[in-house]
């Protein structure tokens, strides 16, 4: 009942989310500088790239991450998540430590390619959680443990966002933010080299009333047996479709958001670096702090049976994908110089999206608890699809960074996606396990089925968590 060691994974877990996330955001902010030396410390390199070609930088992370997306459930399943994540987190920090060095050689084609490579990299890390947590939260407490692993990538956006602008104007220049998030990253790779462990069998330091707590929960487990993936089934799934299509329409406005903030807030809103990187992290820290509010919430709600399961997942969504709808709208019509109301609505519109955690970003454990994580990766696949295109469509939308009249069209695009994404899963999404979930491997197993199955099924089914997050 006190601190143990599915503790001190979960913590894990929320630290190496948040060294992913700042890995991944990290050049958001650092790209100002990049691009303007007088943004920041006028003594380090500056390049020449328009906004086409820094919306191919932004979105190029997402060229190698949608790649590795579906295999990477099936191999941390098979191999264990400990040796993905271990590699995953390793190898990108080795290369953000590296970006200086790249942009200094080979300019924005270089560049791309590390962020390629990273993206490829990262692909592993949500689906290898998942397997974490399927493995490490018992059902009684999957919520909470859920919420506080996936909440890392929340907080590492807050603290990347934070402190990079007075880091590119420190000093130590715009590739301190590079340098200091890949060494933070490596020491987390060497921390989860020591402690981190696939399971509670394989946790030497685990009490023995420990292990039986959370493997009483699912019941026996054979971690080795095969589940034959109905990828037929699942690809032609009706609500199956609707989650992906929400998936696909909540990437497109939160990375366009978060990739195009910094600088939105540099042109139109005339926001110095510092104060640009503060508040680029302010929306996130909300959303950050609101992720337990709306948990706690659904789980209220659906434990005193006041809302069903499906009614839950289609109101979150709504709440997460529609206000922040609006808040767009909003914002497109702000005028120039109105900086304090946009910064409002830009918060509204990220923290409010924190809802969806508890609409479609839970719904594959819902549909298929059995295969959630193969099921994550191919809605995160399709997902980050949008993520690549949202940057890309930006940089051709806009030819002036300085014009609000522009980025009005990009906040109408978005506003409209939102929209389309909701309304399919309200129409489509259902809550309920689906009769594909059960398919498994003709291979005989070493235990039996009435032992092996039946009960960890039933604690999949009636818990209520945020074990399937994912972007």
């Amino acid at each position: 009942s006190g601190f143990g060691a599915r503790h001190v994974q979960t913590l894990l877990l929320f630290f190496g989310l948040t060294v992913a996330y700042a890995l991944r955001v990290n050049l958001s902010v650092a790209i100002v500088a990049m691009v303007d030396r007088n943004a920041a410390n006028k003594d380090y390199e500056e390049f020449d790239w328009d906004e086409e070609t820094k919306s191919f930088i932004l979105s190029s992370f997402f060229w190698g991450y949608v790649v590795t997306q579906i295999p990477a459930g099936q191999l941390a399943q098979r191999y264990g998540p400990k040796i993905l994540l271990l590699l995953s987190i390793g190898i990108c920090s080795v290369l953000a430590v590296l970006t200086p060095f790249c942009a200094h050689v080979g300019d924005a084609k270089a560049v791309m390619g590390l962020r390629i490579v990273q993206g490829l990299s990262q692909g592993f890390i949500f689906p290898s959680t998942h397997t974490m947590l399927s493995r490490w939260a018992p059902a009684s407490e999957r919520g909470r443990l859920g919420t506080l692993s996936y909440a890392g990538s929340q907080f590492g956006t807050v603290i990347m966002l934070a402190v990079s602008g007075f880091l590119a104007s420190s000093s130590m220049g715009w590739p301190s933010i590079f340098y200091i998030s890949g060494a933070v990253g490596m020491l987390w790779a060497v921390v989860w080299f020591f402690y981190g462990s696939n399971s509670p069998a394989e946790y030497r330091g685990i009490a023995p009333e420990e292990r039986e707590f959370i493997e009483s929960s699912f019941g026996p487990q054979d971690h080795s047996r095969r589940i034959v993936t109905p990828w037929v089934a699942i690809l032609t799934s009706a609500p199956m479709i609707a989650l992906t299509i929400a998936h696909m329409c909540h990437n497109w406005g939160f990375w366009t958001l978060l990739t195009e903030m910094p600088t939105y807030m540099k042109e139109v809103l005339e926001k110095d670096i510092k104060k640009n990187a503060l508040l680029s992290s302010l929306p996130y820290l909300v959303m950050w702090m609101l992720s337990f509010v709306f948990s706690l919430l659904s789980d209220f709600l659906i434990n005193r049976q006041y809302l069903s399961r499906v009614v839950s997942r289609k109101l979150f969504n709504t709440i997460g994908l529609w206000v922040p709808m609006v808040a767009l709208l909003g914002l497109a019509f702000v005028p120039k110089g109105s900086s304090d109301l946009a910064i409002v609505l830009l918060t509204l519109a990220v923290g409010i999206n924190s809802a969806t955690y508890l609409g479609f970003q839970v719904n594959h454990i819902d549909l298929a608890p059995n295969h959630a994580g193969t099921m994550m990766g191919i809605t995160n696949c399709a997902a980050n699809i949008m993520s690549i295109i949202a940057p890309l469509i930006v940089g051709q939308v806009i030819t002036d960074a300085t014009d609000p009249l522009q980025w009005r069209r990009v906040f109408y695009i978005a506003a409209g996606v939102y929209f389309f994404g909701n309304l399919v899963f309200i129409i489509f999404g259902k809550a309920d396990t689906q009769p594909w979930n059960e398919q498994e491997s003709p291979i005989p197993r070493t235990v039996s089925n009435a032992n092996d199955t039946q009960p960890a099924r039933n604690a999949n089914n009636t818990t209520e968590g945020n074990d399937n997050h994912s972007d």
